[in-house]
Order: structure tokens, then sequence, then C-alpha cells
């Protein structure tokens, strides 16, 4: 379901610290309702599997137009990705925080920033973005907890602001609605399973 951006705003994340010139774009419950203890469970959920392989057809062919079209356009050159043409968000951690390890990593594009106890944040960079995923671990309002995503951007000029504006309906129409239903289906196989 979608959220207000309060969902995000209002909790006292790490990353609002260093996100002051991104745009807060999407906030998503997740529907993964557990205690207060089971944020590890929904990274763990996150990162054995791979969305991207286990969605429906559209989704599919959405990912791979898109890659296609970086490669024929080149917005996803080495030169325009995190450490070259941007600079790490880790830069912008307080000290005590930018030597420890960062957590489990989601793979490329994404590089892991942190992690805490109810946390966890990456980053990727190409020619038209610099974009931030942000996964949380909040109270649901009923006494239970549940998974929270948020979505921040930077867009690289007029192009990388047309670029997100030309990418919102399919994200809002078919990549999210197979995204939540992926999320549902493999926690409701992580709570059914014995460990």
């Amino acid at each position: 379901m979608k959220l207000p951006r309060t969902a995000h705003t209002s909790h006292d994340w790490l990353l609002h610290d260093i996100t002051h010139d991104f745009a807060l774009e999407d906030v998503w419950a997740l529907p993964t309702p557990g205690g207060p203890d089971d944020f590890p469970r929904l990274l763990s959920t996150f990162f054995e599997r791979d969305f991207v392989s286990q969605a429906g057809l559209p989704t599919r062919f959405l990912w791979a137009a898109r890659w296609k079209l970086g490669a024929l356009l080149g917005w996803d050159k080495e030169k325009d990705g995190l450490g070259a043409r941007v600079r790490t968000l880790r830069d912008r951690l307080p000290a005590e925080l930018r030597d420890l390890p960062v957590g489990p990593e989601v793979g490329p594009p994404f590089s892991t920033l942190y992690t805490r106890e109810n946390e966890w944040a990456a980053e990727m960079a190409n020619r038209t973005v610099h974009g931030i995923l942000h996964l949380s671990w909040v109270p649901d309002g009923r006494g239970g907890y549940r998974g929270q995503m948020a979505v921040l951007v930077r867009p690289n000029g007029r192009w990388g602001s047309a670029y997100m504006a030309a990418i919102k309906p399919f994200r809002y129409l078919i990549v999210y609605p197979q995204l939540l239903r992926w999320w549902e289906r493999h926690w409701d196989r992580r709570a059914t399973t014995p460990a």
C-alpha cells in the first residue's frame, strides 16, 4: 500500500541526515507483518530472493528494456556511477559509522550504505539519477510491526527529471504491484517454513 510522505519523514532515520538534497519519491507499506525483532528476517527475505527473475513478464520486459536502452544511450557507464560522477553517500555518514561493516549487499546496481537495528539503505547512480532504496521496520499501528520501503532520488539535471517522470506510470502500474505481491508471497512462505 502506498503511504503518505510522513510515514517516512516522521521517523528519526539516519538517512535523513545524509539526504538533504534528495527528493522522497515513494513510500510503501510492505505486506510483512511481524514482531519487533523481525527486521533481520525482512532483510534476509530481500537478499535471498531475486525479485526481477521471479517477477511477471511485464516487469521482466521493463527491466530488460531499461538495461538495453541504457546500454544504447550510455546511461550506465562506470564513469557515471558511484565514486565517479557521483560521490557515495557513505562520505556523509558520521565518522564513527563510516568504518563499520555496511551489512548485506543486494547486488548491482545498488551498493549498501549502512545497516542498523531497524533500517537498511543502499544507493545507486547512473547518468540519469542518484537513487536510494531504504528498508525499515516500523510499528503497524495495531500492536505489530511491518516492513516499509522508501525510494529517494536526486535526478541528474532536466534529463534525469524527464526520465523519472517517464518511468513513473510503469512503476505504479506494473513494478510496485508485482513487488508487493512478491514480498507477500515470500514472507508467507518463510512464516510457514520450519526452521
